[in-house]
């Protein structure tokens, strides 16, 4: 177990993400997953109110409801921390997105009762937002922890400075901090994160939960170069940013050292992933038991030196 930034909150070096939840598998498929990745020693959880929206049917917030079935009907919610944000658009009143303290207010609330709890153990900004001032959205934030209905907060997608400024204003004004951010990060998309963030998070003890440790898949192997696309969802998006020679490339590395360390090339892209310093987890979703307890397998998959630098060398982008 890790703790997180400067919290009390002890989690496990992957978590699982919550996206599929509602979307690309239904509501008994999640909770096999959930089974397998408790059970195989796993205890973070990541969500969103917005999820999953985007489906044709969906209004939002499936994948926090079958977490709410599934934690009770397991009577396991002393068992997991349970992460999800606020900040997309989930209505159509003006009101119904952003961080703005009448929908932080509101959200929680629609939040908590889909999760069938009365706490969130970090609940993160989805997004930042330019138009609420960071003085609302904290004191906000500070309230619902003072109530007992939130644990600790966090962001996503936040640049440095703008999480630096977050920061000071919370030590200024004597409200909670964000304890954690969630950037894209994994082996082909690692410029933004470790130019911009990397550097800030350390220097300040953020927890740092990133998403997309696996590209989009990328970084399983089931994409291959002169082959077929394989039938997913985001196969075209996979396609379009990571076919490319350094893709290729960080792929071919992936699959070499998986080889050489008896591990899946998925175990070993998020392992990479795990050591970096000031690395909290990543966040990889499943959509069987079998995919849940191969991912939590990374924490166990050790990559010495020359690993290491093969992959640097490889994923290098400067």
């Amino acid at each position: 177990m890790r703790r997180l930034g400067r919290s009390g909150l002890k989690v496990s070096p992957v978590w699982l993400g919550g996206n599929p939840f509602g979307w690309t598998i239904d509501e008994k498929q999640s909770m096999a997953v959930l089974d397998a990745y408790v059970g195989a020693g796993g205890n973070a959880i990541d969500t969103a109110d917005s999820y999953s929206l985007w489906k044709t049917g969906n209004v939002g917030g499936e994948s926090e409801a079958i977490i709410g079935n599934w934690h009770t009907s397991r009577r396991s919610r002393h068992a997991v921390v349970i992460a999800t944000k606020v900040f997309t658009r989930m209505g159509n009143l003006p009101h119904e997105a952003g961080l703005s303290r009448r929908w932080i207010m509101e959200a929680v609330e629609n939040s908590l009762r889909r999760l069938q709890t009365d706490y969130i153990d970090l609940y993160q900004a989805h997004s930042d937002d330019p138009e609420t001032p960071l003085e609302e959205s904290l004191r906000a934030f500070d309230d619902l922890v003072s109530h007992g209905k939130v644990r600790y907060i966090g962001c996503s997608n936040y640049s440095a400075w703008r999480l630096t400024q977050a920061l000071w204003v919370s030590d200024r004004r004597g409200y909670v901090r964000y304890e954690s951010v969630q950037p894209r990060y994994n082996l082909v998309d690692r410029e933004g994160y470790e130019t911009d963030l990397e550097p800030m998070i350390r220097a300040h003890e953020i927890g740092v939960v990133c998403y997309y440790g696996l590209a989009s898949g990328f970084l399983t192997g089931k994409y291959q170069q002169g082959q077929p696309l394989p039938p997913s969802m985001r196969a075209g998006g996979v396609q379009q940013s990571y076919f490319n020679d350094r893709g290729w490339r960080t792929l071919a590395a992936v699959e070499n050292v998986a080889r050489r360390v008896n591990a899946t090339p998925s175990q070993v892209a998020l392992a990479w992933v795990i050591q970096r310093p000031g690395m909290t987890a990543p966040i990889a979703s499943a959509t069987t038991a079998d995919q849940a307890r191969e991912l939590l397998g990374a924490a166990n998959v050790a990559l010495d030196a020359a690993a290491t630098q093969e992959l640097d060398v490889a994923s290098a982008w400067k």
